[in-house]
């Protein structure tokens, strides 16, 4: 069971930014919210970044697949997806183990 992102930021901004939910792209987002990377992207638009939230993150399978493929398509290193990313590289190297084979798998798939 997965959170309602959706409706948390709905009640966040209710209370808080009122002004907010009338913006059609606000809106606009909240109906996208169904990946972790969408909530950190839209959680990214709505309120400045603080060294504290970083710890706080969180990613689901799809997203973390995601990076790795990203990082594998365009060649960067794991130094640079951590500053790009704001990831440990540890973490980045933790996701590479634990879906080696299946990104090899993705990858071999998309350059047929």
């Amino acid at each position: 069971m997965r959170p309602n992102y959706k409706r948390i930021y709905q009640d966040m901004l209710k209370m808080e930014y009122p002004e907010k939910l009338k913006d059609p792209k606000i809106k606009e987002l909240l109906e996208k919210l169904h990946t972790s990377d969408d909530v950190l992207k839209f959680n990214e638009k709505l309120f400045k970044q603080s060294r504290e939230n970083q710890k706080l993150k969180t990613y689901d399978k799809q997203t973390m697949l995601k990076l790795l493929q990203y990082q594998k398509k365009h060649g960067h290193s794991t130094s640079y997806m951590s500053r790009k990313y704001k990831i440990s590289r540890t973490t980045l190297s933790k996701w590479k183990g634990m879906f080696e084979e299946e990104l090899e798998n993705t990858m071999k798939n998309a350059g047929k």
